[in-house]
Protein backbone atom coordinates (compact mmCIF):
# COMPACT_ATOMS: atom_id res chain seq x y z
CA UNK A 1 0.00 0.00 0.00
CA UNK A 2 3.09 2.61 0.88
CA UNK A 3 4.17 1.47 -2.39
CA UNK A 4 1.23 2.37 -4.66
CA UNK A 5 0.73 5.53 -2.34
CA UNK A 6 4.23 7.00 -3.37
CA UNK A 7 3.47 5.79 -6.95
CA UNK A 8 0.53 7.98 -6.93
CA UNK A 9 1.81 10.82 -5.18
CA UNK A 10 4.97 10.97 -6.97
CA UNK A 11 2.68 11.44 -10.50
CA UNK A 12 1.79 14.87 -9.03
CA UNK A 13 5.89 15.77 -8.91
CA UNK A 14 6.17 19.75 -11.07
CA UNK A 15 2.51 19.64 -12.19
CA UNK A 16 2.10 23.43 -10.43
CA UNK A 17 6.11 24.01 -10.73
CA UNK A 18 5.14 26.22 -13.58
CA UNK A 19 2.36 28.11 -12.25
CA UNK A 20 3.20 29.04 -8.96
CA UNK A 21 6.52 31.04 -7.54
CA UNK A 22 8.33 29.24 -4.86
CA UNK A 23 7.16 29.79 -1.51
CA UNK A 24 9.36 29.32 1.87
CA UNK A 25 8.20 28.59 5.09
CA UNK A 26 9.90 29.03 8.57
CA UNK A 27 12.40 26.12 9.07
CA UNK A 28 13.15 26.03 5.29
CA UNK A 29 16.63 25.81 4.28
CA UNK A 30 18.15 25.95 0.35
CA UNK A 31 17.07 22.65 -0.32
CA UNK A 32 13.58 23.37 0.35
CA UNK A 33 13.39 24.66 -3.63
CA UNK A 34 14.09 21.09 -4.20
CA UNK A 35 11.01 19.92 -2.20
CA UNK A 36 8.13 17.99 -4.53
CA UNK A 37 5.03 20.26 -5.19
CA UNK A 38 1.53 19.22 -6.03
CA UNK A 39 -0.98 16.93 -6.49
CA UNK A 40 -2.40 14.91 -9.17
CA UNK A 41 -5.25 17.02 -9.83
CA UNK A 42 -7.74 14.98 -11.18
CA UNK A 43 -6.76 12.12 -10.07
CA UNK A 44 -9.59 9.92 -8.22
CA UNK A 45 -6.99 10.12 -4.93
CA UNK A 46 -6.95 13.76 -4.95
CA UNK A 47 -9.97 14.24 -2.73
CA UNK A 48 -8.95 11.60 -0.53
CA UNK A 49 -5.34 13.03 0.02
CA UNK A 50 -6.76 16.52 0.67
CA UNK A 51 -8.65 14.49 3.42
CA UNK A 52 -5.86 12.87 5.08
CA UNK A 53 -3.59 15.81 4.46
CA UNK A 54 -6.09 18.59 5.92
CA UNK A 55 -7.74 16.58 8.98
CA UNK A 56 -5.49 18.23 11.02
CA UNK A 57 -6.37 21.73 9.64
CA UNK A 58 -10.11 20.86 9.89
CA UNK A 59 -9.52 19.98 13.79
CA UNK A 60 -8.01 23.17 14.53
CA UNK A 61 -11.08 25.24 12.98
CA UNK A 62 -13.88 23.08 14.43
CA UNK A 63 -11.90 22.98 17.73
CA UNK A 64 -8.88 25.39 17.93
CA UNK A 65 -10.74 28.13 16.59
CA UNK A 66 -14.18 27.02 18.15
CA UNK A 67 -16.03 27.58 14.75
CA UNK A 68 -19.23 25.27 14.00
CA UNK A 69 -20.19 26.46 10.81
CA UNK A 70 -17.39 25.45 8.47
CA UNK A 71 -17.56 23.86 5.52
CA UNK A 72 -14.56 22.37 3.47
CA UNK A 73 -14.71 20.67 0.09
CA UNK A 74 -10.89 19.51 -1.50
CA UNK A 75 -9.28 22.70 -1.18
CA UNK A 76 -12.16 25.15 -1.09
CA UNK A 77 -13.27 26.24 2.59
CA UNK A 78 -15.51 28.81 3.90
CA UNK A 79 -16.13 30.01 7.68
CA UNK A 80 -19.00 31.78 8.54
CA UNK A 81 -19.45 34.53 11.34
CA UNK A 82 -21.89 37.31 11.61
CA UNK A 83 -19.01 39.44 12.77
CA UNK A 84 -16.55 40.72 10.28
CA UNK A 85 -13.68 41.60 12.61
CA UNK A 86 -13.94 38.06 13.77
CA UNK A 87 -13.70 36.90 10.41
CA UNK A 88 -10.31 38.72 9.97
CA UNK A 89 -8.97 37.28 13.08
CA UNK A 90 -9.90 33.29 11.68
CA UNK A 91 -8.52 34.80 8.99
CA UNK A 92 -4.70 35.60 9.91
CA UNK A 93 -5.18 32.37 12.24
CA UNK A 94 -5.73 30.19 9.06
CA UNK A 95 -2.66 31.71 6.97
CA UNK A 96 -0.68 30.83 10.35
CA UNK A 97 -2.31 27.53 10.87
CA UNK A 98 -2.02 26.63 6.53
CA UNK A 99 1.79 27.81 7.03
CA UNK A 100 2.60 25.25 9.53
CA UNK A 101 1.53 22.65 7.06
CA UNK A 102 3.33 24.53 4.67
CA UNK A 103 0.42 25.76 2.55
CA UNK A 104 -0.80 28.94 1.39
CA UNK A 105 -4.48 30.44 0.24
CA UNK A 106 -5.36 32.03 -2.49
CA UNK A 107 -5.10 35.77 -1.39
CA UNK A 108 -7.42 36.42 -4.07
CA UNK A 109 -9.99 34.41 -3.35
CA UNK A 110 -9.71 34.67 0.25
CA UNK A 111 -12.26 37.20 0.44
CA UNK A 112 -13.97 38.39 4.25
CA UNK A 113 -17.71 39.21 2.16
CA UNK A 114 -21.58 39.30 3.33
CA UNK A 115 -23.34 36.58 2.61
CA UNK A 116 -25.47 38.43 0.31
CA UNK A 117 -22.46 38.79 -2.08
CA UNK A 118 -22.32 34.98 -2.69
CA UNK A 119 -19.90 32.71 -2.08
CA UNK A 120 -17.68 30.95 -5.25
CA UNK A 121 -17.79 27.51 -4.13
CA UNK A 122 -17.13 24.75 -6.81
CA UNK A 123 -17.41 26.22 -9.83
CA UNK A 124 -20.49 28.05 -8.87
CA UNK A 125 -21.66 31.12 -6.98
CA UNK A 126 -23.91 30.46 -4.10
CA UNK A 127 -25.94 33.02 -2.54
CA UNK A 128 -28.81 32.96 -0.20
CA UNK A 129 -31.85 32.01 -2.43
CA UNK A 130 -29.90 30.69 -5.40
CA UNK A 131 -26.90 29.51 -7.36
CA UNK A 132 -25.00 30.73 -10.42
CA UNK A 133 -22.55 29.22 -12.32
CA UNK A 134 -19.51 30.93 -12.68
CA UNK A 135 -18.83 32.81 -15.85
CA UNK A 136 -15.61 31.04 -16.37
CA UNK A 137 -17.17 27.91 -15.91
CA UNK A 138 -19.84 29.06 -19.19
CA UNK A 139 -17.43 30.61 -21.11
CA UNK A 140 -14.74 27.88 -21.24
CA UNK A 141 -17.03 25.28 -21.55
CA UNK A 142 -18.85 27.21 -24.73
CA UNK A 143 -15.25 27.28 -26.38
CA UNK A 144 -14.71 23.42 -25.45
CA UNK A 145 -17.86 22.76 -27.34
CA UNK A 146 -17.21 24.94 -30.25
CA UNK A 147 -14.08 22.71 -30.73
CA UNK A 148 -15.29 19.53 -29.59
CA UNK A 149 -18.08 20.45 -32.74
CA UNK A 150 -15.10 21.26 -35.21
CA UNK A 151 -13.43 18.09 -34.18
CA UNK A 152 -17.13 15.98 -34.57
CA UNK A 153 -17.64 17.47 -38.03
CA UNK A 154 -14.14 16.72 -39.19
CA UNK A 155 -14.49 13.45 -37.43
CA UNK A 156 -11.00 13.63 -35.23
CA UNK A 157 -13.96 12.55 -32.16
CA UNK A 158 -16.88 10.27 -32.07
CA UNK A 159 -20.38 11.43 -31.35
CA UNK A 160 -20.32 9.36 -27.83
CA UNK A 161 -16.82 11.58 -27.23
CA UNK A 162 -18.75 14.78 -28.03
CA UNK A 163 -22.09 13.36 -26.17
CA UNK A 164 -20.21 12.58 -22.96
CA UNK A 165 -18.50 15.85 -22.64
CA UNK A 166 -21.94 17.88 -23.27
CA UNK A 167 -23.88 15.48 -20.33
CA UNK A 168 -20.72 15.93 -17.96
CA UNK A 169 -20.88 19.84 -18.18
CA UNK A 170 -25.11 19.75 -17.84
CA UNK A 171 -24.90 17.25 -15.26
CA UNK A 172 -22.39 19.29 -13.08
CA UNK A 173 -24.64 23.08 -13.94
CA UNK A 174 -27.89 21.61 -13.29
CA UNK A 175 -27.30 22.31 -9.87
CA UNK A 176 -27.43 26.23 -10.46
CA UNK A 177 -29.73 28.50 -11.73
CA UNK A 178 -28.79 27.34 -15.34
CA UNK A 179 -31.99 26.31 -17.71
CA UNK A 180 -32.00 29.75 -19.27
CA UNK A 181 -27.71 29.88 -20.06
CA UNK A 182 -28.19 26.13 -21.03
CA UNK A 183 -31.12 26.99 -23.73
CA UNK A 184 -28.99 30.03 -24.80
CA UNK A 185 -25.63 27.73 -25.49
CA UNK A 186 -26.86 25.29 -26.85
CA UNK A 187 -29.40 27.11 -29.37
CA UNK A 188 -26.22 28.91 -30.85
CA UNK A 189 -24.55 25.77 -30.77
CA UNK A 190 -26.81 23.11 -32.04
CA UNK A 191 -25.65 19.79 -31.67
CA UNK A 192 -25.40 18.01 -35.01
CA UNK A 193 -27.91 14.44 -34.86
CA UNK A 194 -25.39 11.61 -35.91
CA UNK A 195 -26.20 10.00 -38.89
CA UNK A 196 -27.45 6.26 -39.93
Amino acid sequence: MLWLAGVILASGAGVLADEYRMRYFAGDDLLAARRPRGLPIGNLTSQFWSNVYLNDFDWFVQRGLGRGAYLRYVDDFALFSDSKAQLYEWKRAVIARLAEERLTIHEGAAQVLPTRCGIPCLGFVVYPTHRLLKRRNAVGFTRRLERNLDAYQACRISFAELDASVRGWVNHVRFADTWGLREHIFASHPIPLRSI
